[in-house]
C-alpha cells in the first residue's frame, strides 16, 4: 500500500486532527512537523478524489482528544512555572493518559500499519512544547542532565518542574586544627543542643561536637548566593579531625539542592568565603557537571603528609634511617585501625608507602614526610596499632612512636590532576 492508502485508512478511523494523521508518517520527509504532514496528505486525498476539503478541529479528534491543540498552552504554562529559576538547560517530558495512549495504537493496529510507526503522542507532545519553551526563554535543551526538568502531566493537567542540582568544585586548605570535613553532630543530645529541659553540656547547646567543619565553613555562601535548598559536601577523601590541610588544598565538590540561580561569580564568592572564615581557604572554585560529584568521591588519590613524631625511648639517626629505608617502597599490611574500626569493616588492607623521610629534632622526636597510596593510615604506619599494621615504623625501630601533630601537605601526587578533568562547565566560568 502507498502513504496516500494508508492515510485514506487513517482517515475512515473516525476523526483526526492533521497531527495525529501526520504522526504515524513522522518517520517520512525530514524537516515537516506532523501537523503539516498530516494537512499535506488531507491536500492530497482531497485533490485526487476531486473532493471538498475538510479540516478536522483537535478537540473532535478521536485519538488526542484535543491535546494537539494545547501545545502553546502548554509552553505557556511550563515558561510561568520556570518564572524566577536561572536556567541554561532544560528537557521537556510527558505522562500522557492511558486512553490516549491506547487511542494512539488503535489508530495503527486498525490501519493495520506497525504499532511502532513514525512518532508516538508523547515524543510529539514533549518536542513541541519544548521547542517552544526553548525560543521563549533562549535555552537548549539537554537530554542528559539539564538545568531543569519540567513535566508535563496530561492527566493532572499540571506542569511539574524539577530543578537539578549545581556542582562547585574547589579546593580547600584547612589552617586551623580541631576542624572536621563536615559537621559533626553531638553524639550526646543527636545534635538537638538539649537534654530535656537544659542545654547539652557537651556541645554548650550547640548540637555539635565540634564548633564548625570545613562544609559549614564553605556551604552558608554558595547555598546563599545560588538560592538553593541546601549544600551537600563531597570531599576526595577526608583528613583527621586534628591534622591541618596544607599545599594546594583537598579537592572537594558542593552540590547545591534546587538552586533558582545559576548565574553567579565564584571569584567573588571565593573570596567572601576566605575573607569570613578564620579556619579554612578555598581556591578554584569553578562550575562542574554533575558527574564531577561521584569522580570526587570516588578518587582514591596518593597523599603527602607532614608528620611530629615522639618516641617512647630514646633512637639513633642511624635506627631512624635504616627503618625509613625499610618502609620506603615497602607495601604495608593494615588492618582497620582500632580507632575507626567502630564505623569500618574488619578488614586487611594493603598501602604503599611510596616515599619517606625525616630526621631526628632529638633522640625522643622527629619529623617526618611520607607520600603513601590512597588510604594508607600513616599514624598507623607509625605507630603500628598493637601490630595491626606491618611492617610499622615502631615496630622496626623497637619502640613506642607517636604522631603528635599530623599536616596534609598535597593530594593526588602523581595522579591526574583534577584541573585537566573533562567534567568543568568552562562556560560557566568565564
Amino acid at each position: 500500500m502507498t502513504v496516500l492508502d494508508d492515510a485514506r485508512t487513517l482517515l475512515e478511523s473516525g476523526p483526526l486532527c492533521d497531527a495525529c494523521l501526520g504522526r504515524p508518517f513522522a518517520d517520512r520527509s525530514f524537516g515537516l512537523r506532523n501537523d503539516e504532514r498530516g494537512r499535506a496528505l488531507r491536500t492530497t486525498i482531497a485533490l485526487e478524489a476531486d473532493e471538498p476539503y475538510e479540516s478536522t478541529d483537535p478537540d473532535d479528534c478521536w485519538v488526542c482528544e484535543g491535546l494537539a491543540g494545547r501545545y502553546d498552552e502548554y509552553a505557556d504554562r511550563a515558561v510561568e512555572a520556570l518564572d524566577g529559576i536561572d536556567f541554561f538547560t532544560y528537557q521537556v517530558g510527558t505522562r500522557v493518559p492511558p486512553l490516549v495512549e491506547e487511542n494512539d495504537e488503535l489508530l495503527r493496529a486498525d490501519a493495520g500499519m506497525d504499532a511502532d510507526a513514525g512518532e508516538q503522542f508523547k515524543s510529539e507532545f514533549n518536542r513541541e512544547v519544548g521547542r517552544r519553551v526553548g525560543a521563549r526563554t533562549e535555552t537548549e535543551v539537554d537530554f542528559e542532565r539539564p538545568d531543569v526538568q519540567l513535566l508535563l502531566d496530561l492527566d493532572a493537567d499540571a506542569v511539574e518542574v524539577t530543578i537539578n542540582s549545581v556542582a562547585v568544585y574547589g579546593r580547600y586548605r584547612k589552617v586551623e586544627r580541631d576542624v572536621p570535613q563536615t559537621e559533626w553532630p553531638c553524639s550526646n543530645c543527636g545534635g538537638s543542643g538539649r537534654l530535656t529541659n537544659r542545654p547539652c553540656p557537651e556541645c554548650d547547646g550547640t548540637g555539635y561536637r565540634y564548633e564548625t567543619s570545613v562544609e559549614q565553613e564553605v556551604a552558608p555562601t554558595l547555598v546563599t548566593a545560588l538560592r538553593g535548598r541546601e549544600g551537600v559536601f563531597h570531599g576526595a577523601g577526608r583528613e583527621d579531625v586534628d591534622a591541618l590541610m596544607l599545599g594546594d588544598g583537598r579537592p572537594f565538590v558542593l552540590e547545591v539542592k534546587e538552586p533558582h540561580r545559576r548565574d553567579v561569580d565564584l571569584a567573588a564568592l571565593e573570596r567572601e568565603i576566605n575573607e569570613e572564615s578564620d579556619h579554612i581557604e578555598v581556591e578554584g572554585l569553578r562550575f562542574a557537571t554533575y558527574e564531577m560529584v561521584a569522580r570526587v568521591k570516588e578518587h582514591d588519590a596518593s597523599k603527602t603528609y607532614r608528620m611530629d613524631v615522639a618516641f617512647g625511648g630514646t633512637v639513633t639517626d642511624d635506627d631512624l634511617q635504616a627503618a625509613l629505608d625499610d618502609l620506603r617502597g615497602a607495601t604495608i599490611q593494615q588492618r582497620t585501625p582500632q580507632r575507626v574500626d567502630h564505623r569500618r569493616a574488619d578488614l586487611v588492607r594493603e598501602r604503599e608507602v611510596y616515599d619517606v623521610s625525616g630526621e631526628l629534632d632529638d633522640e625522643t622526636h622527629a619529623t617526618l614526610t611520607v607520600h603513601g597510596a590512597g588510604g594508607l593510615y600513616v599514624k598507623e604506619l607509625v605507630s603500628g596499632d598493637e601490630g595491626r599494621t606491618e611492617p610499622s615504623l615502631a615496630g622496626l625501630l623497637g619502640v613506642d612512636a607517636e604522631v603528635t601533630h599530623l599536616d596534609v601537605l598535597d593530594v593526588e601526587g602523581e595522579e591526574e590532576p583534577f584541573e585537566q578533568s573533562e567534567f568543568f562547565r568552562d562556560g560557566r566560568n568565564e
